[in-house]
């Protein structure tokens, strides 16, 4: 049995992905069912997930226990269950509620680096660091 129920891939140079990162580790406290993963920090290897720097970046991830591994809002709902709020999971999975989290996800994943000051006219994926 695996000792967590998700393992995010969160960016931790995002201060508005911080933000929510620091809400869940406070969260999931003494329960240690999320396991965090910064992919910004200079030891991470894109390739323990199977995916490219690049990839990683366009939008968030994560891992299940099983080794499988989701994307977007579903990350989020799993994260979600995993610090106790079942219900408003249940609720972000009706029709027209799961459409409009969906849409609203994709428009912050690819406004994310120009929202947080971290691109100016042409906006890509910053380099990565070198460990």
């Amino acid at each position: 049995m695996a000792d967590f129920e998700v393992e995010v891939f969160f960016d931790g140079d995002c201060p508005l992905c911080m933000r929510e990162i620091r809400m869940l580790m406070r969260l999931d406290g003494k329960r240690q069912r999320i396991r965090f993963t910064d992919i910004a920090a200079p030891g991470f290897d894109p390739a323990s997930v199977g995916m490219s720097w690049e990839q990683l970046m366009r939008r968030i991830h994560a891992r299940l226990p099983d080794g499988s591994v989701i994307d977007g809002v579903e990350v989020f709902r799993r994260l979600y269950c995993a610090v106790g709020f079942g219900p408003l999971v249940w609720l972000s999975r009706a029709p027209g509620i799961s459409q409009a989290l969906e849409f609203g996800y994709e428009k912050f994943a690819a406004n994310r680096l120009r929202w947080t000051g971290r691109c100016t006219d042409a906006c890509q994926i910053p380099a990565r660091r070198s460990a």
